[in-house]
Protein backbone atom coordinates (compact mmCIF):
# COMPACT_ATOMS: atom_id res chain seq x y z
CA UNK A 1 0.00 0.00 0.00
CA UNK A 2 1.44 3.56 -1.22
CA UNK A 3 1.58 6.42 0.85
CA UNK A 4 1.15 9.92 -0.89
CA UNK A 5 3.36 12.27 2.21
CA UNK A 6 2.94 15.86 1.13
CA UNK A 7 5.78 17.27 -0.48
CA UNK A 8 7.95 20.29 1.50
CA UNK A 9 10.38 22.29 -0.10
CA UNK A 10 12.90 22.44 3.39
CA UNK A 11 16.67 21.22 2.25
CA UNK A 12 18.05 18.94 4.64
CA UNK A 13 21.77 19.33 5.95
CA UNK A 14 23.84 17.71 3.06
CA UNK A 15 27.11 17.51 5.92
CA UNK A 16 27.35 17.71 9.41
CA UNK A 17 28.63 21.52 9.52
CA UNK A 18 25.36 22.78 6.68
CA UNK A 19 22.65 24.20 8.58
CA UNK A 20 19.08 23.89 7.54
CA UNK A 21 18.43 25.44 4.15
CA UNK A 22 15.34 26.41 2.90
CA UNK A 23 15.03 25.99 -0.82
CA UNK A 24 13.47 28.77 -2.61
CA UNK A 25 12.68 27.78 -6.07
CA UNK A 26 13.19 31.93 -7.10
CA UNK A 27 13.99 33.50 -10.47
CA UNK A 28 17.10 33.71 -10.26
CA UNK A 29 18.99 34.72 -14.01
CA UNK A 30 21.78 32.09 -14.63
CA UNK A 31 24.11 34.51 -15.46
CA UNK A 32 23.93 35.44 -11.46
CA UNK A 33 24.49 31.52 -10.57
CA UNK A 34 27.75 31.12 -12.60
CA UNK A 35 29.48 34.48 -12.18
CA UNK A 36 32.04 33.08 -9.68
CA UNK A 37 32.94 29.94 -11.40
CA UNK A 38 36.95 29.99 -12.45
CA UNK A 39 36.34 27.33 -14.68
CA UNK A 40 33.44 28.87 -16.89
CA UNK A 41 34.44 28.41 -20.84
CA UNK A 42 31.19 27.82 -22.07
CA UNK A 43 28.46 30.37 -20.87
CA UNK A 44 25.26 28.37 -19.97
CA UNK A 45 22.12 29.66 -22.13
CA UNK A 46 20.16 32.16 -21.06
CA UNK A 47 17.01 31.55 -19.55
CA UNK A 48 14.27 34.27 -17.86
CA UNK A 49 13.13 32.29 -14.52
CA UNK A 50 15.68 29.15 -14.91
CA UNK A 51 17.02 28.49 -11.30
CA UNK A 52 20.35 27.18 -11.40
CA UNK A 53 21.03 27.21 -7.72
CA UNK A 54 17.89 25.91 -6.70
CA UNK A 55 18.61 22.77 -8.96
CA UNK A 56 21.29 21.85 -7.62
CA UNK A 57 20.46 22.54 -4.09
CA UNK A 58 17.49 20.36 -5.14
CA UNK A 59 19.52 17.44 -6.21
CA UNK A 60 21.70 17.64 -2.69
CA UNK A 61 18.57 17.58 -1.07
CA UNK A 62 17.29 14.71 -2.46
CA UNK A 63 20.77 12.58 -1.52
CA UNK A 64 20.76 14.07 1.98
CA UNK A 65 17.23 13.62 2.97
CA UNK A 66 16.24 14.26 6.59
CA UNK A 67 19.54 12.75 8.04
CA UNK A 68 22.56 13.59 5.93
CA UNK A 69 25.02 11.27 5.17
CA UNK A 70 24.72 8.85 7.58
CA UNK A 71 27.78 6.51 6.16
CA UNK A 72 30.23 9.58 6.03
CA UNK A 73 28.92 9.97 9.67
CA UNK A 74 29.66 6.54 10.50
CA UNK A 75 33.28 6.03 8.97
CA UNK A 76 35.06 9.32 8.41
CA UNK A 77 36.87 11.57 11.40
CA UNK A 78 35.00 15.01 10.65
CA UNK A 79 38.10 16.78 10.85
CA UNK A 80 40.17 14.03 7.73
CA UNK A 81 41.46 15.84 5.42
CA UNK A 82 42.08 14.20 1.57
CA UNK A 83 41.71 14.93 -2.06
CA UNK A 84 40.38 12.83 -5.02
CA UNK A 85 40.79 12.86 -8.70
CA UNK A 86 38.33 12.77 -11.25
CA UNK A 87 38.72 9.65 -13.45
CA UNK A 88 37.78 9.68 -17.43
CA UNK A 89 37.28 5.46 -17.92
CA UNK A 90 36.20 6.02 -21.33
CA UNK A 91 36.98 8.49 -24.05
CA UNK A 92 34.76 11.10 -25.01
CA UNK A 93 33.82 15.13 -24.48
CA UNK A 94 33.83 16.43 -20.56
CA UNK A 95 31.44 18.78 -20.08
CA UNK A 96 29.71 19.90 -16.52
CA UNK A 97 33.26 21.06 -15.05
CA UNK A 98 32.09 24.83 -14.32
CA UNK A 99 28.75 22.95 -12.68
CA UNK A 100 30.52 20.75 -10.61
CA UNK A 101 32.44 23.87 -9.23
CA UNK A 102 29.23 25.15 -8.43
CA UNK A 103 28.01 22.02 -6.66
CA UNK A 104 30.79 21.56 -4.58
CA UNK A 105 31.20 25.17 -3.17
CA UNK A 106 27.29 25.04 -2.28
CA UNK A 107 28.07 21.69 -0.07
CA UNK A 108 31.66 23.36 1.40
CA UNK A 109 33.19 26.88 0.26
CA UNK A 110 36.27 25.84 1.80
CA UNK A 111 36.95 22.81 -0.82
CA UNK A 112 39.68 24.11 -3.44
CA UNK A 113 38.92 22.62 -6.77
CA UNK A 114 41.93 21.45 -9.71
CA UNK A 115 41.23 20.91 -13.29
CA UNK A 116 43.96 19.94 -15.32
CA UNK A 117 41.54 20.33 -18.59
CA UNK A 118 38.42 22.59 -18.95
CA UNK A 119 34.95 21.64 -20.63
CA UNK A 120 34.77 21.04 -24.45
CA UNK A 121 37.84 19.22 -23.69
CA UNK A 122 38.58 15.51 -25.43
CA UNK A 123 39.08 13.14 -22.52
CA UNK A 124 40.79 9.16 -22.65
CA UNK A 125 40.21 5.83 -21.12
CA UNK A 126 42.44 6.42 -17.75
CA UNK A 127 42.98 10.04 -17.81
CA UNK A 128 43.34 11.95 -14.44
CA UNK A 129 41.42 15.32 -15.39
CA UNK A 130 40.95 17.33 -11.98
CA UNK A 131 40.87 16.69 -8.58
CA UNK A 132 39.18 18.41 -5.44
CA UNK A 133 41.09 18.54 -1.57
CA UNK A 134 39.88 19.55 1.55
CA UNK A 135 37.05 17.81 4.17
CA UNK A 136 36.28 14.22 3.23
CA UNK A 137 33.13 14.44 4.35
CA UNK A 138 32.36 17.66 1.91
CA UNK A 139 34.01 15.44 -1.22
CA UNK A 140 31.76 12.51 -0.86
CA UNK A 141 28.65 13.86 0.01
CA UNK A 142 29.24 15.81 -2.77
CA UNK A 143 30.50 12.92 -5.07
CA UNK A 144 27.20 11.52 -6.38
CA UNK A 145 25.26 14.80 -7.06
CA UNK A 146 28.73 15.89 -9.02
CA UNK A 147 29.28 12.96 -11.07
CA UNK A 148 25.65 12.67 -12.21
CA UNK A 149 25.36 16.03 -13.62
CA UNK A 150 28.79 15.20 -15.11
CA UNK A 151 28.28 11.86 -16.89
CA UNK A 152 25.09 12.62 -18.27
CA UNK A 153 26.04 16.03 -19.38
CA UNK A 154 29.41 14.46 -20.85
CA UNK A 155 27.43 12.04 -22.70
CA UNK A 156 25.08 14.18 -24.42
CA UNK A 157 28.45 16.83 -25.46
CA UNK A 158 30.02 13.49 -26.65
CA UNK A 159 27.17 12.70 -29.17
CA UNK A 160 27.21 16.54 -30.01
CA UNK A 161 30.76 16.81 -31.01
CA UNK A 162 29.89 14.12 -33.15
CA UNK A 163 26.93 14.57 -34.96
CA UNK A 164 28.25 17.96 -35.00
CA UNK A 165 31.36 17.13 -36.91
CA UNK A 166 29.44 14.98 -39.24
CA UNK A 167 26.28 17.69 -39.96
CA UNK A 168 29.05 20.42 -41.41
CA UNK A 169 28.35 22.31 -42.61
CA UNK A 170 24.93 22.51 -41.47
CA UNK A 171 24.34 22.78 -38.00
CA UNK A 172 23.45 20.60 -35.27
CA UNK A 173 20.43 21.32 -33.10
CA UNK A 174 19.18 19.66 -30.07
CA UNK A 175 15.28 19.89 -29.01
CA UNK A 176 13.03 20.14 -25.86
CA UNK A 177 12.66 16.68 -25.58
CA UNK A 178 15.40 17.41 -22.28
CA UNK A 179 14.95 16.09 -18.51
CA UNK A 180 12.38 17.83 -16.85
CA UNK A 181 14.24 20.07 -14.89
CA UNK A 182 17.01 19.91 -16.75
CA UNK A 183 16.38 21.68 -19.74
CA UNK A 184 19.26 24.33 -18.94
CA UNK A 185 22.16 21.72 -18.04
CA UNK A 186 21.23 19.62 -21.20
CA UNK A 187 20.85 22.49 -23.63
CA UNK A 188 24.36 23.72 -22.09
CA UNK A 189 25.92 20.46 -22.68
CA UNK A 190 25.25 20.76 -25.79
CA UNK A 191 26.85 24.02 -26.61
CA UNK A 192 29.68 22.52 -24.90
CA UNK A 193 29.68 19.74 -27.80
CA UNK A 194 29.94 22.00 -30.40
CA UNK A 195 26.23 22.07 -31.44
CA UNK A 196 23.67 25.15 -31.56
CA UNK A 197 20.83 25.49 -29.24
CA UNK A 198 17.15 25.46 -30.42
CA UNK A 199 14.76 27.12 -28.38
CA UNK A 200 14.80 27.18 -25.12
CA UNK A 201 11.24 26.69 -24.44
CA UNK A 202 7.74 27.69 -25.33
CA UNK A 203 8.43 31.52 -24.95
CA UNK A 204 11.39 32.38 -26.81
CA UNK A 205 9.87 31.51 -30.33
CA UNK A 206 6.94 31.02 -32.16
CA UNK A 207 7.18 26.80 -33.75
CA UNK A 208 4.12 26.12 -35.83
CA UNK A 209 3.90 22.49 -35.69
CA UNK A 210 1.49 20.35 -37.04
CA UNK A 211 -1.15 20.45 -34.00
CA UNK A 212 -1.31 23.83 -34.45
CA UNK A 213 -1.76 23.86 -38.38
CA UNK A 214 -4.48 21.26 -37.65
CA UNK A 215 -5.98 23.19 -34.72
CA UNK A 216 -5.64 27.07 -37.13
CA UNK A 217 -7.39 25.37 -40.26
CA UNK A 218 -4.53 25.15 -42.67
CA UNK A 219 -0.43 26.49 -43.13
CA UNK A 220 -1.61 29.58 -44.24
CA UNK A 221 -4.39 30.56 -41.28
CA UNK A 222 -1.67 29.77 -39.19
CA UNK A 223 0.85 32.16 -40.23
CA UNK A 224 -1.73 34.93 -40.32
CA UNK A 225 -2.95 34.17 -37.30
CA UNK A 226 0.79 34.49 -35.72
CA UNK A 227 1.49 37.49 -37.84
CA UNK A 228 -1.14 38.79 -36.15
CA UNK A 229 -0.67 38.00 -33.10
CA UNK A 230 3.36 39.45 -32.48
CA UNK A 231 1.93 42.58 -34.31
CA UNK A 232 -1.29 42.95 -31.49
CA UNK A 233 1.37 42.16 -28.89
CA UNK A 234 4.51 44.02 -30.02
CA UNK A 235 6.50 41.20 -29.89
CA UNK A 236 9.70 40.32 -32.54
CA UNK A 237 10.74 37.07 -32.20
CA UNK A 238 11.42 33.99 -34.54
CA UNK A 239 9.09 32.08 -36.39
CA UNK A 240 9.24 29.00 -37.61
CA UNK A 241 6.70 26.75 -39.04
CA UNK A 242 6.81 23.03 -39.76
CA UNK A 243 6.12 21.37 -43.22
CA UNK A 244 5.24 17.93 -43.82
CA UNK A 245 5.01 17.44 -47.88
CA UNK A 246 6.18 19.91 -50.86
CA UNK A 247 2.35 21.23 -51.01
CA UNK A 248 2.85 22.46 -47.83
CA UNK A 249 6.03 24.16 -48.90
CA UNK A 250 4.12 25.78 -51.50
CA UNK A 251 1.84 26.74 -49.05
CA UNK A 252 4.26 28.79 -47.09
CA UNK A 253 5.82 30.43 -49.96
CA UNK A 254 3.29 31.32 -51.56
CA UNK A 255 1.40 33.02 -48.67
CA UNK A 256 5.64 35.22 -47.88
CA UNK A 257 5.06 36.18 -51.55
CA UNK A 258 1.78 37.91 -50.59
CA UNK A 259 2.13 39.07 -46.98
CA UNK A 260 4.49 40.84 -45.01
CA UNK A 261 5.80 38.03 -42.55
CA UNK A 262 7.99 37.46 -39.77
CA UNK A 263 8.78 34.00 -40.90
CA UNK A 264 12.01 33.09 -40.12
CA UNK A 265 12.65 29.25 -40.55
CA UNK A 266 10.72 26.28 -42.04
CA UNK A 267 11.09 22.94 -40.45
CA UNK A 268 11.06 19.78 -43.43
CA UNK A 269 9.60 17.18 -40.95
CA UNK A 270 10.35 13.54 -41.61
CA UNK A 271 11.29 14.29 -45.63
CA UNK A 272 14.71 12.33 -45.06
CA UNK A 273 13.66 8.72 -46.23
CA UNK A 274 15.48 5.91 -44.79
CA UNK A 275 16.18 2.72 -47.39
CA UNK A 276 17.15 -1.05 -46.54
CA UNK A 277 20.76 -0.41 -46.78
CA UNK A 278 20.73 1.82 -43.46
CA UNK A 279 21.21 5.14 -45.76
CA UNK A 280 18.78 7.28 -46.60
CA UNK A 281 16.91 8.81 -49.31
CA UNK A 282 17.29 12.47 -49.13
CA UNK A 283 15.83 13.71 -53.12
CA UNK A 284 12.55 15.30 -51.35
CA UNK A 285 14.29 17.33 -48.81
CA UNK A 286 16.62 18.87 -51.68
CA UNK A 287 13.72 19.58 -53.78
CA UNK A 288 12.17 21.59 -50.46
CA UNK A 289 15.64 23.41 -50.21
CA UNK A 290 16.00 24.38 -53.53
CA UNK A 291 12.29 25.80 -53.07
CA UNK A 292 12.90 27.83 -50.52
CA UNK A 293 16.00 28.84 -52.18
CA UNK A 294 17.37 30.96 -49.28
CA UNK A 295 14.61 32.95 -48.30
CA UNK A 296 14.18 31.58 -45.14
CA UNK A 297 16.29 29.21 -42.91
CA UNK A 298 15.56 25.76 -42.58
CA UNK A 299 15.72 23.14 -40.26
CA UNK A 300 15.36 19.20 -41.06
CA UNK A 301 13.87 16.88 -38.56
CA UNK A 302 13.29 12.97 -38.84
CA UNK A 303 15.18 9.85 -38.95
CA UNK A 304 18.33 11.71 -37.99
CA UNK A 305 21.10 9.45 -36.53
CA UNK A 306 24.91 9.47 -36.23
CA UNK A 307 25.55 7.38 -39.46
CA UNK A 308 22.54 9.76 -41.44
CA UNK A 309 23.34 12.95 -40.26
CA UNK A 310 26.08 13.76 -42.93
CA UNK A 311 24.10 12.38 -45.89
CA UNK A 312 21.63 15.47 -44.57
CA UNK A 313 24.10 17.78 -43.74
CA UNK A 314 25.49 17.75 -47.71
CA UNK A 315 22.00 18.54 -49.10
CA UNK A 316 21.95 22.54 -48.22
CA UNK A 317 19.98 22.67 -45.10
CA UNK A 318 20.67 25.10 -42.49
CA UNK A 319 19.97 23.10 -39.27
CA UNK A 320 19.37 19.45 -38.79
CA UNK A 321 17.92 18.71 -35.30
CA UNK A 322 17.78 15.64 -33.10
CA UNK A 323 15.65 15.00 -30.11
CA UNK A 324 18.34 12.30 -29.34
CA UNK A 325 20.69 14.78 -28.33
CA UNK A 326 19.04 14.51 -24.50
CA UNK A 327 16.40 12.31 -24.88
CA UNK A 328 18.49 9.22 -25.40
CA UNK A 329 22.00 10.51 -23.95
CA UNK A 330 24.42 7.34 -22.61
CA UNK A 331 26.30 9.01 -19.84
CA UNK A 332 30.36 9.30 -20.05
CA UNK A 333 31.37 6.78 -17.70
CA UNK A 334 34.06 9.14 -14.80
CA UNK A 335 34.92 8.41 -11.45
CA UNK A 336 35.91 10.43 -8.53
CA UNK A 337 37.92 8.24 -6.29
CA UNK A 338 40.26 9.00 -3.25
CA UNK A 339 42.58 5.94 -3.78
CA UNK A 340 43.29 6.18 -7.32
CA UNK A 341 45.94 3.82 -7.90
CA UNK A 342 43.15 0.92 -6.64
CA UNK A 343 40.55 2.65 -9.15
CA UNK A 344 43.26 2.40 -11.36
CA UNK A 345 43.92 -1.25 -11.02
CA UNK A 346 40.42 -2.20 -11.14
CA UNK A 347 39.61 -0.52 -13.98
CA UNK A 348 42.03 -1.97 -15.72
CA UNK A 349 41.12 -5.44 -14.71
CA UNK A 350 36.95 -4.66 -15.93
CA UNK A 351 38.78 -2.67 -18.77
CA UNK A 352 37.57 0.54 -18.06
CA UNK A 353 40.45 2.72 -17.17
Amino acid sequence: MFRVVPFTATVHPYAITTPRLVLKMSAISTKNAVRTVDSLVVKPPAHPTYDLKGVIQLALSEDAGDLGDVSCKATIPVDLESEAYFLAKEDGIVAGIALAEMIFTEVDPSLKVEWFIKDGDKVHKGLKFGKVKGKAHSIVIAERVVLNFMQRMSGIATLTKAMADAAHPAYILETRKTAPGLRLVDKWAVLIGGGKNHRMGLFDMVMIKDNHISAAGGVKKALKSVDQYLEQNKLQMGVEVETRTIAEVHEVLEYASQTKTSLTRIMLDNMVIPISNGDVEVSMLKEAIDLIDGRFETEASGNVTLETVHTIGQTGVTYISSGALTHSVKALDISLKIDTELALEVGRRTKRA
